[in-house]
C-alpha cells in the first residue's frame, strides 16, 4: 500500500446495532473530497431527520491520513461521538471513507464512557462487513521511440501495469501509456536506459 494506491470503501454501507436499546445506524460510503464527504453527511441527515443525533467522521487521501478530515459530535456531549469514529477509520487502513452514525436513543443513558464504546462499537461492526477496492492514482507518460523498440517495450508493460492508450507511427513510434504513478519513475528508468537514453519523453506525467 503506497500513497497513491490504497483501498476504499467498494460501495454504500449500512449496519445497525443496538447499545441497551439505543439504535445506532452506521452509514458508510466512499468519498473523495471533502465537499463530497459533507453532501453524503447532509444526505443521511436528511434520511433520517427525526434522528436524536447524525454523528460522522471522514478521512480524505490515504489510510491514516490527517490532513483532510473532519468530525461532528451532533449534539452529543463533546468527545463521545466524532472522536473516536474518527479514530476508528483512521485505524481501518481505508481510505477516502465517510461515516454517519445515526442514533435513536432507547431510554437509557449511557454515560459518557459507554457513549464512546457504542459509537466506536457501531463503526467498526460495519467496517467489519464492508467490501473495499483499490484506488489508483493514474499518470500518463508519452514518448517517441525507433521501430527496434517497439516490441521489447510492448512485452515489458506488463510488469509496471502500464496500459497502451495511443500509438503512432511516422518516422518513429509515439507511444502513450497509462499506468500507476507510483510505476512512472522506475519506467522512465527502464526506457531511457533500452533505448541507451535515446528515447524523447513528450511529456511526463498527468493524473
Amino acid at each position: 500500500m503506497t500513497t497513491t494506491r490504497y483501498p476504499i470503501p467498494a460501495e454504500t454501507l449500512r449496519c445497525e446495532t443496538e447499545v441497551k436499546h439505543s439504535r445506532f445506524i452506521a452509514t458508510i460510503e466512499p468519498t473523495s473530497t471533502p465537499d463530497a464527504a459533507l453532501s453524503f453527511i447532509s444526505q443521511i441527515k436528511q434520511e433520517f431527520p427525526d434522528a436524536t443525533h447524525n454523528c460522522w467522521a471522514y478521512l480524505i487521501g490515504p489510510p491514516g491520513s490527517t490532513d483532510r478530515i473532519g468530525l461532528s459530535d451532533d449534539g452529543e456531549p463533546h468527545g463521545v461521538a466524532g472522536k473516536p469514529m474518527l479514530t476508528a477509520i483512521q485505524h481501518s487502513g481505508i481510505g477516502d471513507i465517510s461515516v454517519v452514525v445515526t442514533r435513536y436513543f432507547g431510554g437509557t443513558k449511557l454515560g459518557m464512557g459507554g457513549m464512546v464504546k457504542a459509537y466506536t462499537l457501531a463503526v467498526n461492526a460495519a467496517l467489519e462487513q464492508l467490501n473495499t477496492a483499490e484506488k489508483i492514482n493514474w499518470a500518463e507518460l508519452s514518448f517517441k521511440i525507433n521501430y527496434p523498440l517497439l516490441d521489447p517495450i510492448e512485452r515489458m508493460l506488463p510488469e509496471f501495469e502500464a496500459r497502451l492508450i495511443d500509438k503512432q507511427f511516422t518516422e518513429q513510434i509515439c507511444l502513450t501509456l497509462k499506468l500507476p504513478k507510483e510505476n512512472l519513475a522506475p519506467l522512465r528508468t527502464r526506457l531511457t536506459d533500452m533505448s541507451s537514453g535515446q528515447i524523447e519523453f513528450l511529456k511526463g506525467e498527468k493524473s
